[in-house]
């Protein structure tokens, strides 16, 4: 029998459905990080951030626990559409239009420090320009700025984002398409170089 650690996370949801609660915690321990950060990402509020992060893990509790999980995809792109539903849920009851703005801690877990070398003359310019990047990706509206950290950050594919956002794939590219749009123009507008040395 394969044990927890070795088994991918469609094995663990279902050990867990079985009565393994050893398998939810490493579910849990697994995919916590980067759900939390997409969410925190989206929202720009820490505590809006915790709430929809646990509302989002006793969504998927209830639902396994209910057997209405079903293997059709990844387990983290399943939870990552609760999330995002759940956003959305937050976002029409509050009628909100613009999103709080925290102190950008929210993008201090982006990996940024790839991309600088050790002159410290570079590491102070490449710093300058990846903080001139956040802080115009965070004036984009929440649907531009949740498909370019998806694409982007996650990596994640347009028909993945697509499906995780509940629209068209024309509609992420299209979301995508504005977004560099208004991140040119923003750039353009506030004389801003961007280009990492």
């Amino acid at each position: 029998m394969k044990n927890l650690e070795g088994m991918t996370d469609e094995e663990l949801a279902l050990r867990y459905i079985e009565g393994d609660n050893k398998a939810f915690d490493l579910l849990l321990e697994r995919n916590q990080t980067k759900l939390f950060s997409y969410i925190m990402f989206v929202v720009r509020d820490h505590n809006l951030a915790d709430d929809i992060f646990q509302e989002t893990f006793v969504k998927v509790i209830s639902t396994l626990q209910q057997g209405r999980y079903t293997v059709n995809g990844k387990f983290s792109a399943w939870i990552m559409r609760i999330a995002h539903n759940i956003i959305m849920d937050n976002f029409r009851l509050a009628k909100v239009e613009k999103l709080v703005d925290t102190d950008g801690q929210e993008l201090e877990q982006l990996k940024t420090s790839e991309m600088l070398t050790d002159c410290v003359e570079q590491v102070f310019v490449n710093t300058q320009v990846m903080n001139d990047v956040k802080n115009i990706m965070e004036q984009l509206p929440a649907p531009q700025r949740e498909v370019v950290y998806m694409r982007f950050y996650q990596q994640l594919s347009f028909k993945e984002i697509a499906e995780l956002t509940n629209v068209s794939i024309n509609t992420s590219l299209g979301r995508m398409r504005y977004a560099i749009l208004n991140m040119r123009r923003m750039v353009r507008d506030n004389r801003i170089h961007l280009q990492v040395e």
